[in-house]
């Protein structure tokens, strides 16, 4: 009897470089730099959004294993945009361009290889491919359409050779032009299963790599290799949304407790490295929604749900979970327990723990040791800061006042609660940003303060405590803010390290990014946080429009037409902000300035008008003229390390304020 291997579902890249003959006989040099110039300036950023695993290279083509169809998609369109942007100048005989195929299917597990039809049908639509395109098969296409912004273009059935039965083809043309470097905001419904992306530059690489041994040049590529420092594949992950849990008490004011739940269950899982985890603000949004769990794994791109109810009376606690497949429907486990109040911690350690056993995810030894860790003694203190936090979310001078009464009672009750701190510092945060304080310089200082505490706390023991990354969080808000970027960087890099799914760390990471003059790398972060958080709040448009206005500032000399088209970017994603939340003054000061750029000088005015009916301080400091008090306040408001940026702002604000 044959042996048996085992066989897996898996979406397949094949790509090759075209006429690279062609390229190497005409200029074998020029060609290299050419390439090592695309691999700096576009690849590399791409390597770092897409995980996947390349299986095989051989002769001048590869092929690249993607856990999800949307990924491998992706993962191509953004190449082949940028390659087209890239190439819009450069003669035809000098143009490096790229086919590329995809296939979805079955394929046989040999060791580390893998083969099968799959393989075969991705290597005949690339071949059919023309330069600088893709081509998908039918299967593909199904399971891409209205997940991503593109147009496939039906090719009809072909015959392919080898294939005994005939494949529906569909092409997707890549134009040429400046690209915006990434997709569009995506609707809810385009929320993708990212178990991360895949490295075609990294192929291409070892493609080049035995091109040039060819040709016998004397550079070595392996210097490539060391500039790029591509990074280790890491596992694969388990994509999974926690549904927010029903409050059946009698008491509807209980409803925090529920919300409670919830939220610690998903940052108890959002912990743990092989697990991609939706978050809060997106789940949310099914809040008193009666859904079905394909609908929700349709629109958060998610293969498994959690949902539950939880029943708080006297000092008992009643929770009900299970896990279901988004994809079958089918209940993979279901538990109920019946606790003391004071257990609370434990059950959500319980649950964590039987959900990943359940999924068959790997613990690491630090993961398996601080599973179901309370962020405090106190259940009192813990209920303290979850009404707190649901204050504080509300963004209003009075909620977040109330709020950090709150945290402060439960630090009162538990001096070590170090996620408290951290809220804590978040309300002394949002009184200076917001301008909420009568002394906004002192509510900074205490937010540093206490972001200092919670640090301290957190890091106390041999183990650090959940409350680490948030602790790390606020404190890169605060130092961003004090213009001491590289550890505001450090920390945003840390929180998102010891929580690989934290959404609000890789937006930090992006506004760090931002004020410093790198925008380009903060929409990478910023789609990583979207990704996390596909139904995200508005302060992620006010990033995106952000970082957009300042690459088109940085570009407005070198490429009027590329700044322009970044311009219109930026008010796309401002206006996008302020339809979700039209009272958020940083918003509407940056598309004043962006109606400035674009030459729209009557509608900047109108938008600074706005500011000045809702009372914004700057418009009244803008229209009062004292230059010195102009500068003060914008400094605080901008604080870029790019003086220019920051100067540009003033001048445009002052002209729109008159």
């Amino acid at each position: 009897m044959p042996e048996s291997h085992p066989r897996r579902l898996t979406a397949i890249l094949a790509t090759d470089i075209a006429g690279y003959s062609r390229l190497v006989e005409n200029d074998d040099e020029g060609t290299l730099a050419r390439w090592k110039a695309h691999w700096h300036a576009l690849v590399e950023p791409n390597v770092k959004q897409f995980h996947g695993r390349i299986v095989r290279v051989i002769g001048d083509g590869a092929i690249i294993e993607f856990a999800s169809v949307v990924d491998a998609v992706r993962c191509a369109v953004e190449i082949q945009r940028g390659m087209a942007s890239r190439n819009a100048n450069v003669p035809n005989d000098k143009r490096i361009e790229l086919r590329m195929g995809i296939n979805f299917g079955e394929l046989i597990l040999d060791g580390d290889d893998i083969c099968g039809d799959a393989i075969n049908i991705a290597a005949r639509l690339e071949a059919l491919s023309e330069p600088g395109g893709i081509c998908v098969s039918g299967r593909v296409q199904e399971d891409v359409r209205g997940k991503l912004d593109i147009v496939f273009e039906n090719a009809g059935e072909q015959q392919l050779k080898n294939i005994a039965r005939p494949v529906r083809i569909y092409r997707i043309r890549i134009g040429s032009g400046v690209s915006t470097l990434s997709v569009a905001p995506r609707k809810p419904g385009a929320a993708r299963s990212r178990l991360r992306i895949g490295l075609v530059a990294v192929a291409m690489l070892l493609l080049l790599g035995g091109l040039w041994q060819l040709v016998l040049h004397p550079f070595s590529l392996s210097e490539v290799f060391r500039e790029a420092q591509v990074p280790a594949l890491p596992p694969d992950k388990r994509s999974i949304a926690v549904l927010p849990f029903l409050n059946l008490s009698s008491d509807p004011e209980q409803e925090y407790f529920s919300d409670g739940m919830t939220e610690d269950l998903i940052t108890e899982l959002s912990r743990l490295t092989g697990l991609f985890v939706i978050a809060r603000n997106s789940v949310f949004t099914f809040k008193g929604r009666t859904v079905k769990t394909a609908q929700v794994g349709r629109e958060l791109g998610v293969r498994y749900v959690i949902e539950g109810s939880v029943r708080k009376a006297d000092n008992r606690i009643r929770v009900t979970a299970q896990l279901i497949d988004a994809n079958t429907g089918y209940h993979m486990w279901a538990q109920y327990y019946d606790r003391d109040l004071q257990d609370v911690f434990a059950v959500q350690g319980e649950i964590a723990r039987t959900i990943t056993s359940a999924l068959e995810v790997k613990l690491t030894k630090e993961e398996e040791r601080n599973m179901g860790r309370p962020y405090t003694s106190s259940n009192v203190a813990w209920e303290y800061f979850m009404r707190g936090t649901e204050l504080y979310r509300r963004f209003t001078p009075k909620d977040n006042a109330n709020a950090r009464n709150l945290f402060e009672k439960a630090i009162d009750l538990d001096p070590e609660f170090a996620r408290a701190y951290a809220n804590l510092a978040a309300t002394h945060r949002q009184d200076s940003n917001g301008r909420w304080s009568k002394d906004p310089k002192s509510s900074e200082d205490l937010a540093y303060r206490m972001a200092q505490k919670a640090l301290e706390l957190a890091r106390r023991e041999l183990e650090p405590k959940p409350s680490l990354p948030f602790a790390l969080e606020q404190m890169g808000w605060v130092l961003l803010y004090r213009e001491r970027f590289e550890e505001a960087r450090q920390a945003a890099e840390e929180a998102v390290q010891r929580n690989p799914n934290y959404a609000d760390g890789y937006a930090l990471w992006a506004h760090v990014l931002i004020y410093s003059g790198e925008p380009e790398e903060a929409l990478h972060k910023s789609q990583e946080a979207i990704d996390l958080n596909p139904i995200y709040p508005f302060f992620y448009d006010y990033h995106r429009g952000q970082a957009y206005y300042v690459w088109g500032f940085l570009t407005s000399t070198q490429d009027p037409n590329a700044s322009r088209q970044r311009f219109e970017e930026a008010e796309k994603y401002l206006r996008e902000a302020l339809r979700k939340n039209n009272n958020f003054r940083p918003a509407r000061s940056y598309l004043v300035a962006v109606l400035s750029e674009l030459g729209r000088l009557d509608e900047a005015k109108e938008e600074m008008n706005i500011s000045l009916a809702k009372g914004e301080p700057l418009v009244k400091i803008l229209k009062g003229g004292d230059q010195q008090l102009i500068e003060e306040h914008t400094r605080t408001l901008t604080p870029y390390s790019n003086q220019e940026i920051r100067n540009r702002l003033t001048k445009v604000w002052q002209e729109a304020a008159r």
